[in-house]
């Protein structure tokens, strides 16, 4: 394949307040100055997400916790953030991260994980006293209040109401959050937020307190988006659900348009990124005119169902997105620039912003297909770092770029870019100003897989996407959540990030170990790439036999693969729900099954 991906990693994600959640907090039980609760985020029946939310009750500040707990037989720990989990038979204790170890006087923190099995935690210590304070003793939290509801949006206001919540001393008020930060305290279950922003997105939750002043959960999330600005969200949903359309993929993986139907995915997704547009001579270029523009599908192969003629103004790849969109006006496109084989075209496109913007926006906004395309993403790998070339742009060369890309292309049109996943200490993320060129993106495809593969012919195996981190994990900072810590602790919003999902997985040959880290003599056959095969394939000629950090791996004689199956996508989603990201996206359809599993698994669990 000629223009694959590969990411590098991130850091430990501080949580941000949780949308979604269900369950009742556990009963608090007493750390002298300090109290924990547990909470079930997500339920997925045989397994689950949990959250332990830290809050400090005395008067003066804490410099570290431990939440000590134990779990029914049969019930465990797979993967864990914000804190470092370790488990021993049935007993499970977690430790704060360097970066949330300290707590001032009512300040509260929280670490998640995901759960195999379905008991919930007894016998809850912090810091080596029970859990649950000098609040009242036995006292049960309230639980959630229900998912709130809007009504009356205007410009400037939104009307939300919410079904109560429930406590057995009886509720006494609630917190209404805008986007995670407290913007009112009431006693009735609704309120009317005012003085918002025309044409702006803004989340909302609830959560309930007792009569002993202890605060529940936070309900699901509302997403509202306040009329006027000139804007308008995607009739389909609050969460970004963007796929990778490889131009090549016509050729011999024999992947159309048309199969984005046929699959069911095209009701499923929200954008397509088009992979790619060259870059070179400073310039946005054509990637594949063939491809693109000029191939004539036949009536079988066409979303209409019609065969194109020799003499219609547009054929190719263009003419079936154009089709495409005919039949499902919700999806927008972008032209994506770049990828691993032709980045190494930004150095000179970084020399004139301007000129560069302006090239890209004359190619994107050709007559012959304007209305195809709703923006362009740049898959720039890597900005002042080394991908398939070497960068030395500087910092500043990818702010400059987005910016003059946004001012060229407007308000109207999105403006978004693939980056790197690299969290690691003096990594990729720290090589361009990111934070910077994040005020004129609407959001970063975050590339959270291949963080590991047989380009290490020897291994040792690990997971190419895992979530989190692990006990052995080749280089520290190469996971999803490392990456999402190390852009959110830059600046750049939660909203703004989308998680990455392989639609492939990498493998070893050679390996005689069944669990991560084991040996291997070089890269498995695959059927386009050395080392590299889709899901599609996988799911049948190499069963997963295990997971690690998130990740689904297996061992099948002696290959050792890694891939992301619809349980684990199930087990992302809900993290990047909690993480507040703004959504995901995968490379690329083709890896998918017929009836595009992975894209339903993406799509229903976000």
């Amino acid at each position: 394949m000629r223009f694959r991906h590969r990411a590098a990693a991130g850091f430990a994600t501080l949580l941000l307040p949780l949308a979604g959640l269900v369950g009742l907090a556990s009963p608090a039980q007493a750390a002298a100055n300090a109290t924990a609760g547990f909470t079930k985020t997500s339920d997925w029946g045989t397994g689950f997400g949990g959250q332990w939310t830290i809050k400090n009750t005395g008067t003066s500040s804490i410099s570290s916790w431990t939440v000590e707990w134990d779990f029914p037989s049969g019930t465990s720990v797979t993967s864990a953030w914000d804190a470092d989990v370790t488990g021993s038979g049935t007993h499970w204790t977690a430790k704060n991260k360097s970066y949330n170890g300290t707590l001032a006087p009512g300040a509260s923190v929280s670490f998640g994980f995901n759960g195999a099995g379905s008991g919930s935690p007894s016998n809850c210590k912090l810091n080596g006293d029970s859990c649950d304070g000098t609040t009242v003793p036995g006292d049960a939290a309230p639980s959630a209040p229900g998912t709130p509801t809007a009504s009356s949006v205007t410009d400037t206001s939104v009307k939300l109401s919410w079904s109560a919540a429930t406590d057995d001393k009886g509720v006494k008020n609630y917190d209404v959050l805008r986007d995670g930060s407290k913007v009112a305290t009431v006693t009735t279950t609704s309120y009317t937020d005012t003085g918002l922003t025309a044409g702006t997105d803004y989340s909302y939750t609830v959560q309930a307190r007792d009569t002993a002043d202890q605060t529940g959960p936070a309900s699901g999330a509302v997403k509202v988006h306040t009329t006027g600005g000139g804007t308008t969200p995607p009739p389909t949903g609050d969460k970004v659900k963007l796929g990778y359309f490889t131009e090549w993929g016509i050729y011999g993986r024999n992947y159309n348009v048309k199969n984005l139907v046929t699959s069911g995915s095209a009701a499923k997704i929200t954008h397509i990124n088009y992979a790619f547009g060259n870059v070179t001579g400073g310039k946005c270029a054509i990637g594949d005119s063939y491809a693109d523009y000029d191939k004539a599908f036949t009536a079988d192969q066409s979303v209409s169902g019609v065969a194109d003629t020799w003499d219609q103004p547009l054929r190719g790849n263009f003419n079936q997105l154009r089709q495409l969109k005919a039949k499902y006006p919700n999806i927008k496109v972008l032209w994506s620039f770049g990828g691993w084989t032709w980045s190494g075209g930004f150095a000179d496109a970084a020399k004139n912003p301007a000129a560069f913007a302006q090239s890209c926006y004359d190619l994107v906004e050709d007559p012959r297909w304007a209305d195809v395309f709703d923006g362009i993403d740049i898959d720039w790998e890597y900005p002042n770092a080394c991908g398939l070339t070497c960068d030395t742009s500087g910092a500043a060369a990818f702010k400059n770029v987005m910016s003059a890309l946004r001012a060229k292309f407007g308000s109207n049109n999105l403006v978004t870019a693939a980056t790197t996943a690299d969290g690691s200490a003096g990594g990729k993320i720290e090589a361009a100003d990111y934070a910077g060129a994040a005020q004129y993106v609407d959001w970063y495809n975050v590339m959270t897989y291949d963080f590991f593969g047989a380009w290490d012919a020897k291994g040792p195996t690990a997971p190419h996407s895992p979530l989190t981190s692990y006990d052995g994990i080749p280089k520290a900072g190469f996971t999803t959540a490392d990456a999402m810590a190390k852009f959110k602790a830059i600046g750049v919003p939660a909203k703004k990030l989308l998680i990455g999902i392989g639609f492939y997985g990498r493998g070893w040959t050679g390996v005689t170990q069944d669990a991560p880290g084991g040996t291997a003599t070089g890269p498995a056959t695959g059927t386009y790439e050395q080392g590299i095969e889709d899901y599609k394939v996988l799911k049948t000629s190499c069963p997963a036999t295990g997971t690690v950090a998130g990740t689904a791996y297996a061992h099948c004689g002696s290959n050792w693969w890694s891939y992301d199956t619809p349980a684990t996508i199930a087990s992302k989603m809900a993290w990047a729900k909690n993480q507040g990201l703004g959504g995901a996206f995968f490379w690329e359809f083709s890896g998918d099954t017929s009836n595009g599993e992975l894209v339903n698994a993406i799509s229903s669990n976000l």
